[in-house]
């Protein structure tokens, strides 16, 4: 009997030194010093740091505008062209019924389109597209390097397919980008992501800047 006694205090203390030793690492444990681990959606190589940069392109007004400029107020950027024929119109609606959702919500953003066909989209094409979409939607442009130089910051692919005529298309990629004042590039989203899921997903990040 008093062996089982024994044997029973010992595995108490030993349980008591656990739930110690437990409640002690807690403690101490170091927290993530990602303000907004909660928020993200996806897993990037290297860190969020590894996308987005500086770069200068020429708004729908001429205006000179560069990155800290676009990322002054919440922004979803998306790299595309205007005469793309459906993926472009969609995506872009997509990003402007989500910029609504959050509007509904007491939340501003501003979506930005940037092209990737420089040749063709010149400060008014890119502001005709703009405006068709939404009204906040700011247009982007610039020379061929400009556009290369913004394309590889965010790491984006474009392709102009060969062509006899001015009618030719452009592969590239479909990600969009959610930028925040003093933090540029925080999150992206694939095309498939709805505007209710990038919604939800970018208050998140904006109510915990």
């Amino acid at each position: 009997m008093q062996n089982r006694f024994t044997v029973v205090l010992g595995a108490g203390f030993a349980l008591l030194l656990l739930f110690s030793w437990l409640a002690v690492s807690t403690l101490f444990m170091p927290r993530s010093s990602d303000r907004f681990a909660q928020c993200r959606a996806s897993v990037i190589a290297g860190g969020s740091e590894q996308i987005g940069g500086a770069f200068t392109l020429v708004n729908q007004h001429g205006q000179s505008m560069s990155q800290d400029d676009v990322s002054k107020t919440p922004a979803l950027l998306y790299f595309g062209y205007t005469f793309c024929p459906d993926i472009c119109p969609y995506d872009t609606a997509r990003n402007a019924e989500a910029v609504d959702i959050l509007a509904e919500q007491g939340i501003s953003a501003t979506p930005v389109f940037i092209t990737i066909d420089p040749e063709r989209d010149t400060p008014e094409a890119v502001g005709e597209f703009a405006s068709y979409v939404h009204p906040k939607m700011v247009g982007l442009t610039g020379s061929p390097d400009q556009i290369k130089a913004a394309s590889k910051a965010y790491r984006t692919y474009y392709n102009k397919q060969d062509s006899i005529d001015e009618y030719y298309l452009v592969d590239h990629s479909t990600m969009s980008y959610l930028v925040l004042p003093d933090h540029g590039f925080v999150e992206f989203f694939r095309r498939e992501t709805t505007p209710e899921q990038m919604a939800e997903t970018a208050a998140c990040f904006i109510t915990n800047m």
